[in-house]
């Protein structure tokens, strides 16, 4: 897992070919018009449109691949995700939370519209991500449409990504130790990739091994991912990540990289990266996309 994946090879060309279809249909599915509520659908838009690598969008895609799901199902699901990862940056960046002004190498939605209007961007977002995974063009079975609203639901609630973000938050004033910066990051960062990875083997109605062997795969690249996060975050530039760097130090934050030092903390992410295409031998070299999406999340600069 060192060798560093180009995104100009396989790689590249399949996540540029799925940002594209997942931009499409984000575009077609978000709010727009002049009525009373333009300003907010414009708010919609400016955070969900034309940002990010839509890596979250990308494991949807290729866990339902796996499994023949119609790709116009899977990009839904696709779209339905980046909309609420999309709301959870916006409320992220807000003054209350992280109070950041950069995001995605632009002014955050609170500085390009006002709080307010993020903030019922935000939930708008989040609604919106809803109505599309119950609407039966997801999913011709209503059961699979219940299963993915549920399962979403407890991935971003309080026993996801928002219990990680009030952990997050405590944490300003309470050290954390390396199992509590472990369990933040699974609830603020991992749920979420980790139910990407799942939403496939919903969308294919896979059997439980199947399934759950992407959820392990989730879990371990979700892990990974906040670490090279995290290490990017301590040893990159505000034009490299597009964000302000080093924000988790600037407020007294514990990460993993802060308390294992930084070899030790990689050594940890090569070992996830390492578990996580285990939990791939099942699906054989129909996952060689996701094996290499493993090696490159390690081993990205931006």
């Amino acid at each position: 897992m060192t060798v560093p994946v180009a995104l100009e090879g396989r790689l590249g060309a399949a996540m540029a070919g799925a940002a594209a279809e997942v931009e499409a249909m984000l575009d077609r599915l978000l709010p727009q018009g002049e009525d009373a509520q333009s300003r907010l659908y414009r708010a919609m838009r400016y955070a969900a449109l034309g940002g990010g690598k839509r890596i979250r969008a990308f494991l949807v895609l290729e866990t339902a691949a796996l499994f023949n799901v119609a790709r116009l199902c899977a990009l839904r699901v696709a779209a339905a995700v980046e909309m609420l990862h999309a709301y959870s940056l916006v409320h992220d960046d807000l003054p209350a939370m992280d109070d950041d002004d950069l995001r995605r190498g632009k002014p955050s939605c609170h500085r390009a519209f006002d709080e307010a209007t993020a903030i019922l961007a935000g939930d708008a977002l989040q609604a919106l991500a809803f109505e599309v995974l119950a609407e039966p063009d997801t999913h011709s079975d209503p059961a699979v449409r219940c299963t993915l609203v549920a399962t979403l639901g407890q991935a971003a609630g309080a026993r996801g990504m928002a219990g990680g973000q009030m952990i997050d938050l405590l944490a300003e004033n309470a050290p954390l130790t390396e199992h509590e910066v472990t369990r933040l990051q699974m609830l603020k960062t991992g749920r979420l990739i980790t139910w990407c990875c799942e939403a496939g083997a919903i969308l294919g109605k896979a059997p439980p091994q199947q399934r759950q062997a992407l959820a392990h795969y989730g879990r371990d690249l979700g892990l990974a991912f906040q670490i090279a996060d995290d290490i990017l975050d301590e040893t990159g530039t505000r034009e490299q990540i597009g964000k302000t760097p080093r924000k988790d130090a600037a407020a007294g934050k514990a990460t993993l990289v802060s308390l294992m030092g930084l070899s030790r903390a990689e050594a940890h992410m090569r070992f996830l990266a390492d578990q996580a295409t285990i939990h791939l031998l099942t699906f054989e070299d129909k996952a060689d996309l996701l094996r290499d999406l493993v090696s490159y999340v390690i081993t990205r600069r931006a």
